[in-house]
């Protein structure tokens, strides 16, 4: 009886070791390009500058195949509008991501695809200078869906590289002016190559 227990409280002992040193964490760090299609809505015309940006992520694993994520993206641009027949107008904008996900991933060795869905927010915010025309803009911040796939591919047990599209369906902006309301929706597109650790 006594070595059934002492077997028993062995194998549990291994197996708690074995979850301890299992990597349920990590955080990544990458580059994105934001791009912006041209909107047409409410007689007027928006077109977005693409620009370079910093995507940072934290994943924790709920299961092997399933985690949840938060991330934090930042990008600047330049939003021009046209309103047809009275005024030209462009904006530089300081543009921040707060979004969270639900992350499906799958295993094949060393290369891990995944997929992920959530909502977040992205705030426009206009920068008062040279770049800007419209100095009466005001801050818009627009709830909206994440959606995106990608590929992790392991070059140690603690860190790997990622590669992911990310699309982003959010309200047009309108910086709080009648004259750039265009009532419509767009999708930003946001691909991203950074590096991950685990731990």
């Amino acid at each position: 009886m006594k070595k059934t227990i002492l077997l028993l409280g062995a194998l549990m002992l291994s197996v708690a070791a074995g979850y301890a040193q299992e990597s349920r964490q990590d955080v990544s760090i990458s580059a994105s390009g934001d791009f912006a299609p041209v909107i047409h809505g409410n007689a007027v015309q928006k077109t977005t500058t693409m620009t370079m940006g910093l995507l940072a992520s934290y994943r924790y694993m709920l299961t092997p195949r399933s985690a949840l994520e938060l991330n934090y993206g930042y990008a600047q641009n330049r939003q021009k509008y046209v309103v047809y027949g009275k005024t030209n107008g462009g904006i530089h904008t300081l543009q921040q991501e707060f979004s969270g996900a639900y992350v499906y991933n799958l295993n094949f060795r060393n290369f891990n695809p995944f997929a992920e869905v959530g909502v977040g927010a992205i705030i426009f915010h206009p920068l008062l200078d040279a770049g800007t025309s419209q100095f009466d803009a005001k801050q818009n911040t627009n709830i909206g869906a994440l959606f995106g796939a990608g590929l992790a591919y392991e070059i140690s047990p603690s860190f790997d590289i990622r590669a992911e599209y990310r699309g982003f369906v959010v309200k047009t902006p309108d910086f709080g002016l009648d004259t750039f309301k265009t009532n419509r929706y767009e999708v930003v597109s946001k691909p991203t190559l950074g590096i991950a650790y685990h731990f």
